[in-house]
């Protein structure tokens, strides 16, 4: 397997309950965490669901707290690496920028940066902590 993979989908929402009985009742998800955290300086709340397969991507609701429902169609891409200094040095050599440096979460057990693409397009990467 590489070392970098594609590991889940954030869906950002407006009202983070609603989407996640819907999700849990029509996908059968069953929820794995929930986070209280901030992207860019913006308070957001997110409910992380378990994997529907072994191997499987995850996915995740995300709702910006306090803002009003996104338009449709915008997610929050999210890669998995064993190294995310390194993915991040990636991304901007290949034109992106970086929206909020690595910081390291042991409390999740994470070390998480969050990039942008040529585009624009939110890229949150995860680097899986020792523990």
């Amino acid at each position: 397997m590489a070392a970098d993979h594609f590991g889940f989908t954030k869906l950002v929402v407006g009202d983070l309950e609603t989407a996640a009985d819907f999700y849990t009742s029509v996908c059968e998800l069953t929820e794995m965490a929930r986070v209280d955290a901030e992207i860019e300086g913006r308070p957001i709340s997110e409910i992380m669901f378990n994997a529907t397969g072994e191997g499987a991507a995850t996915f995740v609701l995300l709702a910006y707290n306090g803002a009003p429902a996104p338009k449709a169609g915008e997610v929050i891409l999210g890669f998995i690496t064993t190294d995310v200094d390194a993915f991040v040095s990636r991304v901007v050599a290949a034109g992106g920028k970086v929206a909020q440096p690595a910081v390291r979460q042991p409390e999740h057990g994470v070390k998480v940066a969050f990039v942008r693409d040529p585009e624009d397009h939110l890229i949150e990467v995860v680097e899986l902590l020792q523990r």
